[in-house]
């Protein structure tokens, strides 16, 4: 009899939650903050883009984007978000497919698919807009047990159909993805790599991956600036601390949670005060300015945690600690009343100590770093804390860790604002995961 109840319960985990006649919903499963319009941004490892988008101004120009992702949930049935959020004239697309990644631009075999928008293979996006796809079946994805895809990453084509005008990208992937040249027409069907020469380690108009998933699937989403976004971690190595934290939470409850990427590099909490396509800046719009589109409108989130302030503390920005302070405040009130019930987590900014006379790392910076750090550990705005700051710090220096800088991608010196691999890896096994998902079994 114990056998039996053990092969009906193992049986039932294998059964996707439909046939079981589980409630299921949207979860969002990969998302890719934008900003714009390209080339206003911080990259990562970037190619040469010239021979891709010879001219910003006219931006891609009849051709196709292969662009790759890794889904941190996966599920049978998806869907997809494409933003022309930063755009100054309608983007059209059309041609859209979705397959699995094999290497290079090339996807296995028997995997693309297309993608439509209320049954039409076209979408035209007008300034300032975003929209949703129709549901994707993805017929390679087992029936029986989708979290045997996890690691594995998705190629989503797309054609710009004419030209798109100034690109609404997400500059940081640190992820490579590839284009044709301008003129080639719409490739997306095509499984084979040869049609695709040109990489580049940025994302352009994809900003959203939902997966169907049971009810109430915790989806935690990580918010802040390129310490989150993962500079100087691995080109194509996912291990970005949010990669990490994704991997462990894996182990403990399998394919059932969902970890979002919601970082741009240069992102501030406070500033800048204006931003537009018209008038950007390098690090995306303001915590606070991007919060309906980067969380408040993705799937599921019910518990964020947010990682910022060091930029605002920089040369550039030279903000004081009462205004990131209230910022923080506003955007806090705005998450709760957007998403009532949403755990919201605060995490200590790191150290970027080094040398007088940069952006970064000078002593006044470190005081108000400090400062910010007291108000998160003991302001009581948050639910709960991560002491990033703990698990990177060298007391000896008031820096980052000496293992922790080399650049972990270029093998360069590292900048001693961004940890490397290791810093991001000690960063995601420092979160405590019975305070980050309380409760959950």
């Amino acid at each position: 009899m114990r056998l039996v109840a053990a092969l009906l319960v193992a049986m039932s985990l294998a059964m996707p939650a439909v046939a079981q006649g589980i409630s299921t919903g949207w979860a969002t499963s990969w998302a890719a903050s934008v900003q714009g319009p390209y080339p206003a941004g911080n990259p990562s490892a970037q190619p040469d883009q010239r021979f891709a988008f010879p001219d910003p101004a006219r931006g891609a120009s009849d051709q196709t984007l292969r662009l790759v992702l890794r889904p941190s949930l996966w599920g049978r049935e998806v869907r997809l978000r494409f933003s022309n959020a930063f755009g100054t004239r309608p983007l059209t697309l059309d041609g859209i497919h979705i397959g699995l990644h094999l290497g290079g631009a090339a996807l296995a075999p028997g995997s693309n698919q297309p993608v439509r928008f209320g049954g039409r293979d076209r979408l035209t996006l007008p300034p300032g807009e975003s929209a949703w796809s129709d549901p994707v079946t993805l017929a390679f994805v087992p029936e029986a047990g989708p979290g045997t895809m996890q690691g594995r990453k998705l190629a989503v084509s797309l054609h710009v159909a004419g030209e798109s005008g100034p690109m609404t990208w997400h500059a940081k992937a640190l992820q490579t993805s590839y284009a044709t040249p301008p003129g080639a027409g719409s490739l997306g069907h095509e499984e084979g790599e040869g049609a695709f020469p040109f990489s580049t380690t940025s994302w352009f108009f994809l900003d959203a991956l939902d997966v169907r998933a049971p009810a109430g699937t915790p989806v935690v989403l990580c918010f802040g600036d390129s310490i989150t976004d993962g500079t100087a971690s691995t080109l194509n190595g996912d291990d970005r601390w949010p990669d990490v934290l994704g991997r462990r939470l894996l182990a403990r409850f399998g394919n059932r949670v969902a970890v979002v990427n919601a970082g741009i590099g240069g992102n501030q909490v406070a500033g800048p005060t204006e931003y537009s396509p018209q008038k950007p800046f390098r690090g995306g719009p303001a915590a606070v300015q991007r919060l309906e589109r980067d969380v408040l409108s993705l799937s599921g989130v019910n518990t964020v945690i947010w990682l910022e302030g060091i930029n605002d503390f920089s040369r550039n920005g030279n903000a004081s600690v009462e205004t990131v302070q209230a910022a923080m405040r506003d955007t806090v009130a705005r998450l709760r009343a957007g998403l009532p019930g949403v755990r919201v987590i605060g995490a200590t900014l790191t150290s970027a100590l080094s040398t007088e006379g940069q952006p970064h790392g000078f002593r006044e910076q470190d005081e108000k770093r400090r400062a910010l750090n007291d108000f998160i550990r003991q302001g009581g705005l948050f639910d709960a804390v991560i002491d990033f700051d703990a698990a990177t710090l060298d007391p000896a220096t008031g820096g980052i860790r000496p293992e922790m800088v080399p650049d972990s991608t270029t093998g360069g010196p590292g900048d001693r604002l961004h940890p490397n691999r290791a810093g991001y890896l000690a960063m995601g096994n420092s979160i405590d995961l019975g305070a980050l998902l309380p409760g959950f079994r």
